[in-house]
């Protein structure tokens, strides 16, 4: 199965992520969506499921819950918006993780790219950066992914510019 990732695109979605995620199964978007335009052109070209983030309006968030708890090729996972980073995670998310245990984190809110493993917690903890032009980071990022088998495999940083710039 390969998956989507993005977050923080703030009401503004470059539509190269669409060639980019042309050949993903599924799209995920870790929160701050800022428009229902953007999930309904994420929903129209491929499954799409998000959550809202500390942005988003009530429009979005009657779209998109605050978490995500989903199982896909035998990988279980944990997507919000605000998630904190390991070991430091806000004690909301930290509940969360004893609850339902996943092998994957995916949130966004920090605008900072980020993979790593969570060896305290078992699990990998994944923020695609920011996809929008609005925030303080210098590089627009996404992530695609494959899963096998619980796995993931196939990891690509994609780097769309600068924060700035268009195209």
């Amino acid at each position: 199965m390969r998956i989507g990732v993005l977050s923080d695109t703030h009401g503004w979605l470059d539509k190269r992520i669409l060639h980019f995620f042309k050949d993903c199964d599924e799209i995920w978007h870790a929160g701050d969506v800022g428009s229902v335009e953007v999930i309904n052109t994420l929903s129209t070209f491929k499954p799409t499921i998000g959550v809202y983030g500390n942005i988003d309006n009530q429009h979005v968030r009657r779209l998109f819950p605050e978490f995500q708890h989903i199982q896909r090729a035998g990988l279980y996972i944990l997507i919000t918006h605000i998630a904190g980073t390991p070991p430091k995670y806000n004690s909301v998310i930290y509940n969360k993780l004893k609850e339902f245990s996943p092998n994957l984190l995916v949130c966004g809110h920090s605008h900072i790219l980020k993979v790593m493993p969570d060896k305290q917690n078992q699990l990998t903890y994944l923020n695609p950066g920011a996809a929008g032009r609005h925030g303080f980071h210098k590089i627009r990022t996404i992530i695609r992914f494959e899963i096998n088998a619980g796995q993931l495999q196939n990891m690509e940083v994609i780097e769309l510019g600068k924060r700035g710039k268009i195209g």
